[in-house]
């Protein structure tokens, strides 16, 4: 997506995959979660996510461990693996190195919630 946007995502990706995105995407993002994306756009506008992820950080990351730990153990991500490890021409990312990532500074993250909000 953030190389050559959805024309060159589709490109990316098998005709059923291309098929599947002007079938079934059309009923998946609908006026409601349309709705809920703006609801989520004026969040980070107004800087309420960032806020949000700032106690997050202060107050231990529980939540957001729980949820990493919980979207981890989801079974796609067993079945995902599986795929991926018998198809070696795509460079697969071993997961272990995929939950170690670098944290975003609590002083870091606070300056970018006060530009969000100015």
């Amino acid at each position: 997506m953030y190389r050559g946007g959805l024309e060159y995502m589709r490109f990316s990706v098998s005709d059923t995959a291309e098929y599947g995105d002007y079938t079934a995407g059309p009923r998946v993002v609908s006026d409601a979660t349309r709705a809920e994306m703006k609801k989520i756009l004026h969040e980070i506008q107004d800087g309420t996510f960032a806020n949000n992820w700032i106690k997050e950080n202060e107050t231990g990351r529980f939540k957001f461990e729980e949820m990493r730990a919980r979207e981890a153990s989801h079974r796609i991500e067993e079945v995902g693996a599986k795929l991926r490890a018998g198809m070696p021409f795509l460079d697969p990312v071993p997961r272990q190195h995929r939950q170690t990532r670098g944290r975003l500074s609590l002083p870091l993250a606070t300056s970018l919630a006060q530009e969000s909000t100015q």
